[in-house]
């Protein structure tokens, strides 16, 4: 069967547009309407169909049958309500402009469209470590699909923190070296003078503490993909020999003499802007353009916020503590989506643990967070006990808790002795609130919050104790 399908039963429809089809080198094939849905059902690498818009209640019949297709109406149709795969029509005479853009219309129809057949395993995992639903992450996840199976080089670009060694991962991952070894080098954290015997190896006796033979990063990554994370960092004098490398696919050892072929497929990231260091004579522009042979921009996670909740879901339970799992009130979660995320995923990550050894199995709410993550103007809740409740804690930390017997300092209105006349228990409660409440506000010179917290109670019950009993400045 041919890439582009032509449903017609007008002949001469059908012979104009195989003409003009078989000049731009596309091949196709011409069935009727009867013979549409067979045709269809036997070949799903059907690029695109271009069907009679005469017969429109058929087109949109054979149509809804196949969302994944994308078709075309031929033809002149009256105005109704189309199928969402039907993306566009061609008005005759046909001309090369409109059907070559029709043409691209199914083929992006067919690119962006979710992929639900091969390598479901593979697409899984790459899914599961590149979480999220946005605009973004998508085009990322398409770019990784491309080039993955192809040997071309990959420069992943972006800030600290976004991810860029996890998309280095699914490139080796989704490629033909897959069953391979991945190696990452952080070119920012070896010393200048230690990079190339770490990349290349050296012999026995080549510098002063070579006590043997050693083989480097890139021998070790034979056959597989050697990623270089922080290439911006790498120092000018061994950027020239990288270029080596990448242009001859050979290098030495240090100290070495015997040329080692190289079979190594090299990605490459960094946070830095390559392009103002080339200006700045701080990284070559000939090893720049032999690394972006391939870029892909790793999104900062402020550009995608509409993903923070499938990652902290995903984080949580990759982060489990001894099966204590933790979530969020719709407040936490919007207020997390109004932050900057300058660390971005990494600096999620970390909030995340700290919240799960600070709250396990809880839910977090907006008063949880730490103040640098709230971002919503909404008042914490005070819960408002009872009064009894109250006055029970008050008698208890009066008189002491005569169940405890491992204080070992006892106030002195512990010792209270009951009057041999007895007493009115709750006008004494009162009378002792009144006193220690007023006490209290005196010292603070009647600062209600700073009373409160001599007095080991929240404003708003202080505030309603007051109110209770008629306290007053004055």
């Amino acid at each position: 069967m041919s890439n582009i399908l032509i449903i017609s039963s007008d002949i001469t429809r059908a012979n104009n547009l195989s003409t003009i089809l078989t000049f731009l080198g596309e091949p196709c094939s011409c069935v009727l309407f009867t013979s549409a849905i067979e045709a269809l059902r036997d070949n799903s690498d059907i690029k695109s169909v271009l069907i009679d818009a005469d017969s429109h209640e058929l087109a949109c019949d054979i149509s809804e049958k196949f969302p994944h297709q994308p078709f075309v109406l031929v033809g002149n149709y009256e105005t109704y309500k189309l199928q969402t795969n039907i993306v566009g029509s061609i008005s005759e005479p046909i001309t090369y402009p409109v059907l070559t853009q029709m043409l691209h219309r199914c083929q992006e129809y067919k690119r962006i469209q979710p992929k639900t057949k091969t390598t479901v395993q593979n697409k899984t995992r790459l899914f599961r470590s590149l979480v999220g639903k946005s605009k973004q992450i998508q085009v990322v996840r398409h770019l990784i699909e491309q080039v993955a199976p192809s040997e071309a080089n990959v420069l992943i670009l972006g800030e600290s923190g976004t991810g860029k060694e996890v998309i280095a991962r699914n490139v080796h991952f989704l490629s033909n070296r897959t069953d391979s070894i991945f190696i990452p080098v952080n070119c920012g954290a070896i010393p200048g003078e230690l990079l190339e015997s770490e990349l290349f190896g050296h012999e026995k006796g080549a510098f002063t503490g070579a006590i043997g033979t050693r083989k480097g990063r890139f021998e070790l990554a034979e056959g597989g993909t050697l990623f270089l994370d922080e290439i911006g960092d790498m120092p000018l004098q061994m950027q020239v020999k990288l270029l080596r490398v990448l242009q001859e696919r050979t290098y030495e050892r240090v100290g070495g003499s015997k040329p080692i072929k190289c079979d190594v497929r090299v990605i490459a990231a960094t946070h830095r802007n390559l392009e103002i260091m080339i200006e700045d004579g701080q990284f070559r522009e000939d090893l720049y353009y032999r690394l972006n042979v391939f870029p892909i921009d790793s999104p900062a996670l402020r550009e995608r916020k509409e993903d923070i909740p499938l990652l902290l879901q995903e984080l949580v339970s990759r982060l489990e503590f001894d099966n204590s799992q933790i979530k969020f009130t719709a407040n936490a979660m919007t207020s997390l989506m109004e932050h900057k995320w300058k660390g971005n995923v990494r600096e999620l990550s970390n909030l995340v643990e700290r919240l799960m050894i600070l709250y396990p199995n809880q839910l977090i709410d907006l008063s949880d967070l730490p103040s640098k993550y709230k971002h919503l103007d909404v008042e914490d809740y005070e819960p408002d006990y009872p009064e009894e409740l109250l006055e029970r804690e008050a008698i208890n930390s009066l008189f002491g808790d005569i169940s405890e017997d491992n204080s070992e300092e006892v106030d002195n209105t512990s010792s209270t002795e009951l009057p041999k006349q007895g007493l009115n228990l709750k006008e004494y409660i009162s009378d002792l609130e009144v006193s220690l409440i007023t006490q209290a506000l005196e010292q603070q010179d009647w600062v209600v919050a700073r009373a409160a917290e001599a007095l080991g109670m929240r404003r708003t019950t202080l505030v309603e104790k007051m109110r209770k009993y008629n306290i007053s400045k004055g």
